[in-house]
């Protein structure tokens, strides 16, 4: 599993590891800011099809929620890199075993879930 380590200088969730992605923006879906946050934070292009959505949640404080969605992408070009440090100030490749804590508990339990049936 590829995450990222979020800036100490975040507002929201600083200094946790945490997947890839950001906010959807006007007239994108999903699946289309995903494929602009990968390009934007890792390097990478993903291949749309080889996504798959693993949950969907709402998070945050009752008066700012966001609603968070995590996906499984197989397939992509290119190598991950920390192309956007302002953002993040590392990324890694974790096992199951090392998987670290996640700052929301839906997404841990969808990501071992995933990881879990990829074995």
């Amino acid at each position: 599993m590829l995450l990222v380590h979020r800036s100490p200088s975040k507002r929201a969730y600083p200094n946790v590891w945490d997947l890839p992605g950001g906010v959807v923006e006007a007239g994108e879906s999903e699946l289309d800011a995903l494929r602009r946050e990968l390009h934007e934070e890792l390097g990478v292009r993903m291949a749309t099809d080889s996504a798959s959505h693993l949950c969907r949640f709402t998070a945050g404080p009752p008066d700012e929620p966001a609603l968070l969605s995590a996906w499984l992408v197989r397939v992509w070009e290119g190598a991950p890199a920390n192309v956007a440090p302002e953002e993040h100030d590392d990324i890694g490749w974790f096992e199951l075993e090392e998987l670290p804590p996640s700052p929301h508990a839906p997404l841990r339990t969808a990501l071992v879930s995933a990881m879990t049936r990829g074995r």
